[in-house]
């Protein structure tokens, strides 16, 4: 038996349920895992109000990603064992899979010392903002980036690659409560749209030459104003919805010299050799100390409900990771939050 956080309904955290349920054996080409730390995303929540772009099958589990320990392995699975430590990488749908059996392909070994906790804090973030800004090419030493919200994990895993790979990121916020922690975070730049003109700081900012690539998860109206920052021959990169108001992606008319495109990470971990280069960047960088998962606050798997009910007041800065205790340390009774 696993404990496995499901819901019966769409709606608000209340909806969700602990349940002690029976885990089989793996299936062909899965794996089974002893997880031990569990990423929360916004997908998650999204997902569970209806509003993602596929929608529940009940009763339904949710998660894309986690850390843990190979407990089985099913048929023709090769380098994976039982013991082994691993992390999950988001490449599958949540109406497919929870984060106990899995799909092998979606399974990367964790280095002994890289505790469950950062490593649950990986891979969406990191894999979302590789492909723009180093898998494309479009990013290059010296150039401007705007990371928009970037106190989410993946506007911060957005400014630790930016600088990685020599580029300028300037960051994005609501509020100036956060400005601090994001320069701390390694943003060269802030701008607090709440008290500052976005268009008129990124001239300043850039030299009046715009920035070269805008890595936005918000979309909405608000797009426009991106556009007006963005260099001639530069790109808009839409990669969420968080505004659910219509997205007029610039036109070739209104911005001739602009290219805008949306993106999901999926386009990533969906192509085994795309993946395969994302997770040699990613664990070079992990390596090297050049890419350090910000974790923001932890909750225990109990308090699922409550862990989304602070992601959806956005007041994070970083990854929210929710831990499972040993099956021995708990109490197997069904809870209803």
């Amino acid at each position: 038996m696993a404990r496995h956080v499901q819901f019966d309904r769409i709606g608000g955290p209340e909806v969700l349920t602990l349940r002690e349920v029976e885990v089989g054996a793996p299936g062909v080409g899965e794996v089974r895992l002893r997880v031990e730390a569990i990423g929360l995303n916004r997908a998650e929540i999204m997902y569970r109000e209806g509003a993602y772009f596929y929608q529940p099958a009940f009763p339904s589990t949710l998660g894309y990603e986690a850390a843990g320990v190979v407990e089985a392995v099913g048929e023709g699975v090769t380098g994976l064992a039982e013991g082994d430590l691993v992390a999950v990488v988001p490449s599958f749908h949540q109406t497919e899979y929870g984060t106990y059996g899995l799909p092998a392909s979606a399974v990367v070994p964790r280095p002994a010392n890289v505790d469950p906790v950062r490593a649950a804090a990986v891979w969406m973030a990191y894999v979302t903002a590789y492909g723009p800004l180093a898998e494309s090419g479009r990013v290059r030493p010296g150039d401007h980036v705007l990371i928009t919200a970037a106190s989410s994990s993946v506007g911060l895993a957005a400014i630790q690659i930016a600088r990685h790979i020599g580029a300028i990121p300037i960051a994005t916020t609501r509020g100036a409560s956060k400005k601090q922690r994001l320069l701390d975070a390694g943003a060269a730049h802030v701008i607090v749209t709440g008290e500052e003109d976005l268009p008129a700081r990124i001239k300043e900012i850039t030299g009046g030459e715009g920035v070269r690539l805008a890595f936005d998860p918000v979309a909405g109206p608000g797009v426009e104003t991106l556009a007006r920052g963005i260099a001639p021959g530069g790109f808009l990169v839409v990669y969420g919805a968080l505004d659910p108001r219509p997205t007029p992606l610039p036109n070739a008319g209104s911005y001739p010299a602009l290219n805008s495109s949306t993106y999901t990470l999926f386009e990533i971990t969906s192509d085994p050799e795309r993946l395969r280069r994302a997770v040699a960047f990613v664990n070079a960088g992990l390596a090297s100390g050049a890419f350090a998962p910000v974790v923001d606050r932890t909750f225990a798997l109990e308090d699922i409900a409550e862990a989304h009910r602070y992601m959806a007041a956005n007041g994070q800065v970083g990854k929210i990771v929710v831990t499972v205790e040993p099956q021995a340390s708990r109490d197997p009774q069904t809870r209803q939050d």
